[in-house]
């Protein structure tokens, strides 16, 4: 018997993710125009980097977050400068760029499983239970899903209200006019890779601490993340969130239809994939858009 409530909490946390991980990739794209599968990677090098602060039951957990961010960020500037923006400025194919990312994601995450090891482990921080009648959270929970409130409303100030959040928005929307009117385009982008990365590795010790952590844990979740950024609407804040919440909703209450009919519920992002099929047969350019 399966309770609405813990379903519907369960879809939180999931759209919470989503949401994490899924801003970095949909502003990035949105900049860049092309798909960085090697952003897989930096959701993983997040989770990594907490289970330095994590490996032991004493561990800080926000210090652990803070950590996680700036490496990410870090590394995915310097990838940036160093390989994406010399293909860019030579006018490198969108296919050769995809390839580039794919190559630069298989770097890192076999440094990173010779550094860490390819064999899983987990954070050793216990989370306390709450029980709310039949609904089960736990500590963990709570603060993902208040990270990713705090962000989306920080995001809308920071888009609507700062000079570079508009500066984003204009290059999203039209490079060309955003660079005729002194809007600085390359340090822009890199902004945006920084802190998108910053916000997956965040998502990538969020990921860990509720599973396991190994290095394949970015690339696990990848396809539902390019799929919220798909049916929201590439380069779509906005339409990110609301995909987020749908795909969620979709995957855990798919766990249910799978159970009842008796079928595995490793078959649950299909339920969600079909979703965003029929939305885009009828909305091609996502749900913003």
């Amino acid at each position: 018997m399966f309770d609405i409530g813990q379903i519907l909490v369960n879809s939180v946390v999931t759209s919470s993710l989503y949401l994490l991980a899924g801003t970095g990739l949909t502003l990035t794209y949105g900049l860049s125009r092309f798909p960085n599968f090697a952003y897989a990677e930096f959701i993983t090098l997040g989770a990594f980097c907490g289970l330095f602060f994590l490996a032991k039951p004493d561990g800080v957990f926000f210090l652990a977050l803070i950590v996680a961010f700036l490496v990410a960020g870090f590394v995915s500037a310097s990838s940036y400068t160093l390989v994406f923006r010399p293909l860019v400025e030579r006018k490198t194919s969108l296919i050769h760029l995809m390839v580039a990312s794919i190559a630069l994601g298989y770097v890192l995450r076999h440094s990173m499983g010779e550094s860490w090891g390819w064999s899983a482990q987990a954070y050793q921080i216990m989370w306390p239970v709450y029980n709310i009648g039949n609904v089960r959270i736990t500590g963990l929970w709570i603060i993902l899903i208040a990270t990713a409130v705090l962000t989306a409303v920080a995001l809308h100030f920071f888009l609507t209200r700062t000079r570079a959040g508009k500066a984003i928005r204009a290059i999203a929307s039209n490079p060309d006019l955003a660079s005729v009117t002194g809007i600085n385009r390359q340090k822009v982008v890199l902004l945006t890779w920084f802190f998108g990365a910053g916000l997956a590795g965040v998502a990538g010790v969020f990921r860990a601490a509720d599973t396991r952590l190994f290095p394949m844990l970015g690339w696990d979740i990848l396809l539902p993340i390019f799929a919220v950024t798909i049916l929201g609407g590439i380069g779509s804040f906005y339409g990110l969130i609301i995909a987020a919440l749908l795909l969620g909703l979709a995957e855990n209450f798919g766990v249910v239809l799978l159970s009842g009919l008796g079928l595995s519920t490793e078959y649950r992002m299909a339920i969600a994939f079909l979703i965003l099929i029929g939305v885009l047969i009828i909305r091609p350019k996502g749900l913003a858009r």
